[in-house]
């Protein structure tokens, strides 16, 4: 042993353990490899985290430590919703004015106004309004051509089949009816 000075015990431990494999265990728990899973390095992450234990914490401490947990998750959104709202802004200024049909249809209190044919004028008070509508398919182009039919509530009985109306979103008048027309806009030949 004494021949080569380099081969003390101690430099020959140091050498195997530099030497070792993942299989031994000491290079595993130095590194994350491979072969370590995921709730492992986890665990290992919320260790390397978490405050050194010095004692069981009053409950005035738990409550001081969540209010400022609290607090600085609060400052976080604000900042977070300031930013997201400035974005929108300035998409907006950037984005090109758009013609009145592609603006929103109606803001809160404002209800919805349709232009229609009077299909049906039987009801009592009640007309069936066809509302028919034109679109461009947004990739193939090709126009498209859709109708839906309302039940419109008429007070005075003076639409009759045939005419041209507008009519107006309103409170539910009935099971079917959510609509009032507003005015003739046409008469039938």
């Amino acid at each position: 042993m004494a021949e080569n000075p380099e081969e003390t015990p101690e430099n020959i431990v140091e050498e195997v353990e530099a030497t070792a494999t993942p299989d031994e265990g000491t290079a595993e728990a130095a590194a994350p490899g491979p072969t370590e899973t995921r709730r492992e390095r986890n665990a290992a992450s919320r260790a390397a985290k978490a405050k050194a234990a010095s004692g069981p914490r009053t409950l005035e401490e738990r409550i001081a430590e969540r209010k400022a947990h609290r607090e600085r998750n609060a400052r976080q959104r604000t900042a977070y919703r300031a930013k997201q709202k400035e974005k929108r802004a300035a998409a907006r200024a950037a984005a090109p004015v758009v013609e009145e049909q592609h603006a929103p249809e109606h803001g809160p209190g404002r209800p919805k106004v349709r232009q229609g044919i009077v299909v049906s004028d039987k009801g009592d008070k009640t007309l069936v309004v066809r509302i028919d509508v034109a679109r461009r398919h947004k990739r193939y182009q090709k126009i498209l051509r859709s109708s839906t039919t309302l039940h419109v509530h008429d007070e005075r009985n003076e639409a009759n089949a045939g005419d041209t109306v507008r009519v107006q979103e309103c409170r539910p008048m009935s099971r079917s009816k959510r609509w009032r027309l507003v005015e003739i806009l046409e008469r039938a030949r």
